[in-house]
């Protein structure tokens, strides 16, 4: 095999054996049917990069590199916040995630396939089978988000259990400031990839050809050359030969 081709396919088969490193569990209202049970909460999405690669195993908070989410409404009336509405948007790294409070759990199983990703109908269990619990104690916010999806195909977004404030004491519970259910279809709603560390580098274009008469130059235009000349000498000396025994 020349050696051009060889090496390219060294390349490729080294770029195949890399294995995602890390995964992201990501979704939004898009994956969703939507029906407002208590409020007019419809906007939302999370995106949680976790430090594990894409693997079957229990994730029970798993080291986590960053949470990015959202959520955005309008809000009944009267509720503890006293905000007719409110856009939570929240970014953080995974220590922070875990010391306000928070919460993240879910189980691959071990028969999911894995080349398109992580289906809700390949997370383990009967009911509740992803719980991301964005709970926060004593930083003044009332609407951080309890984000669960059931196997059935149902799920609810609602706020978690805050604690706005120690000092004074502020709670507020499960679903006061909003409700909304959700509805899935587990075999079709992808929610974790894996992301390959380094992806492969494109392969370099193979070297233009130089026309007939071109300017092209280069290593294998000079040993075409050196070639013609080697003949040419040989080719004189035999005529140079035959001339002087004639």
């Amino acid at each position: 095999m020349p050696r051009t081709p060889l090496l390219l396919a060294l390349c490729l088969s080294t770029a195949t054996a890399v294995h995602a490193q890390t995964m992201t569990l990501s979704t939004s209202d898009a994956d969703f049917q939507i029906t407002n049970v208590f409020s007019d909460v419809d906007v939302f999405n999370f995106n949680i990069e976790i430090n594990a690669p894409l693997a079957a195993g229990v994730y029970t908070d798993p080291e986590i590199i960053s949470v990015t989410y959202q959520v955005q409404g309008v809000l009944t009336a009267g509720t503890p916040s006293g905000f007719p509405a409110f856009d939570l948007q929240r970014t953080m790294d995974g220590d922070e995630f875990y010391a306000q409070g928070s919460s993240l759990s879910f189980e691959i199983d071990a028969a999911a396939v894995l080349d398109d990703g992580v289906q809700v109908a390949e997370l383990v269990g009967n009911a509740v089978v992803l719980t991301f619990n964005g709970r926060e104690i004593d930083n003044g916010r009332f609407h951080p988000a309890l984000f669960e999806l059931n196997a059935d195909g149902t799920g609810r977004l609602q706020n978690s259990n805050n604690i706005p404030t120690q000092s004074p004491l502020l709670e507020v519970a499960f679903g006061e400031e909003y409700i909304t259910d959700l509805q899935f279809d587990p075999g079709n709603t992808t929610l974790i990839t894996g992301n390959d560390p380094d992806p492969p580098a494109p392969a370099p274009a193979p070297a233009p050809t130089p026309s007939p008469g071109g300017g092209g130059g280069g290593a294998q235009n000079l040993a075409e050359l050196f070639l013609l000349a080697l003949l040419l000498v040989v080719s004189g000396g035999r005529r140079s030969f035959r001339a002087n025994r004639a």
